[in-house]
């Protein structure tokens, strides 16, 4: 029997959902529910249909699991509560200083409807933060460093999106090469938020927006940009459309530690990812959790839950036979 999929929210994410749920022989795609005119929506899976988000709540029991892709900046704090009550849901909310509060909103609300939440599924929080963990456990006597990019924040993205007098924008973030050679010799450096990483913002701006606002609002903006050196370039939504339209990213886990009776000896663990797609590639970690939400679920477990709390094996394709046989 296959999962039944719906996902909330049509735009990058989204549409990288409906490809990973393509490539999953387990999953198939009921619906789509969207904030535009239904008819307004073209989709790749021609079984299924597109609906209004009104809408969502009355096909509660023909969906196993909602995936949620919307911004984390307003939309996700507000729809994971609320979808949480009526159906299995994921979500990929990525403003790190706020998810223990939005675990606990989404906890009470997925306990309420007896249903399984999975918030904060992606690559950085998810993949990169299981990394962290593994890496902490192993050495217990060392210093953690993550390292994001050079690519597109959609997140941070979306957030310059919704200042007013903004149409569009794409955010980088840089790793400061000088830091990031100093970890990966094992020197151990104390670095500041400042010195990991430079943040750089493209902005297609109102023709009458106040540009010097906009760029204050941005270097300003707490959880996002204030503990950065940020550069902020206003451009023309023709360079934009030329220059701007891919959606890389990537980045680097490490952990430095010693071990021995006189931690004698030195020890670096990297794990790192080079994406083509930020999105796409979030959106297959997202669709991998759903189905571990969905077992999670058949089993009688609910609440939120983190990449933390989920065992691999309830993640794969591969039966806990298979997967000794082949990948132990």
């Amino acid at each position: 029997m296959s999962i039944k999929i719906g996902i909330l929210g049509y735009g990058n994410l989204g549409r990288g959902v409906e490809c990973a749920v393509k490539h999953n022989p387990d999953m198939e795609l009921t619906a789509v529910f969207t904030r535009r005119n239904p008819a307004d929506v073209q989709i790749l899976t021609e079984t299924a249909k597109v609906y209004h988000v009104d809408e969502a709540v009355k096909m509660k029991d023909e969906i196993d699991v909602l995936i949620l892709c919307g911004g984390s900046a307003t939309d996700l704090p507000v729809q994971t509560p609320e979808f949480a009550q009526y159906f299995n849901v994921v979500d990929s909310f990525d403003t790190h200083a706020r998810i223990p509060e939005h675990f606990q909103a989404v906890d009470e609300a997925a306990k309420k409807g007896n249903k399984v939440a999975m918030i904060s599924v992606g690559w950085d929080p998810g993949m990169f933060s299981l990394n962290r963990l593994y890496a902490n456990a192993i050495l217990p006597g060392g210093k953690d460093y993550t390292f994001w990019g050079k690519g597109v924040s959609q997140g941070h993205s979306d957030a310059v999106r919704r200042i007013d007098g903004v149409l569009d924008a794409r955010q980088y973030t840089i790793p400061v090469k000088e830091a990031l050679d100093a970890v990966r010799e094992g020197k151990n450096p104390e670095l500041s938020t400042r010195q990991k990483h430079t943040r750089e913002v493209f902005v297609v701006a109102d023709e009458n927006a106040d540009k010097a606002k906009i760029e204050q609002e941005i270097k300003t903006m707490p959880n996002y940009f204030d503990e950065y050196d940020t550069t902020v370039h206003f451009i023309t939504e023709e360079e934009m459309k030329a220059e701007h339209t891919g959606l890389p990213h990537g980045g680097f886990v490490i952990r430095s530690g010693n071990t021995g009776w006189e931690d004698e000896h030195k020890h670096v663990i990297e794990y790192s990812l080079k994406l083509d797609s930020n999105p796409e590639f979030t959106s297959s970690v997202i669709t991998a959790y759903a189905r571990a939400a969905y077992r999670m679920s058949q089993e009688g477990q609910s609440g939120c839950k983190t990449v933390f709390d989920v065992a691999p094996v309830y993640l794969s394709l591969q039966t806990p036979e298979e997967l000794r046989a082949k990948m132990l």
